[in-house]
């Protein structure tokens, strides 16, 4: 027999009822990353202080906004 769990797909309204907290979610994104690239290039020893490298900034960086 069969463990797993299916799921039913969301309905069209659920999907539209969280499409503003996507929204927000990429806005934080795109501004998160903007904000390390400017301490990155204005002061690349706080990358330090907070505990990344500069390959994991430049990593985090090139990512797309939808991208987690």
């Amino acid at each position: 027999m069969n463990d797993i769990c299916k799921v039913a797909p969301a309905s069209p309204q659920a999907r539209w009822a969280n499409l503003p907290g996507t929204i927000a979610t990429w806005r934080w994104r795109i501004r998160f990353r903007w904000e390390l690239e400017q301490k990155l290039k204005a002061d690349p020893h706080l990358i330090d202080d907070i505990g990344l490298t500069r390959r994991q900034v430049e990593t985090e960086i090139a990512k797309h906004f939808w991208q987690a």
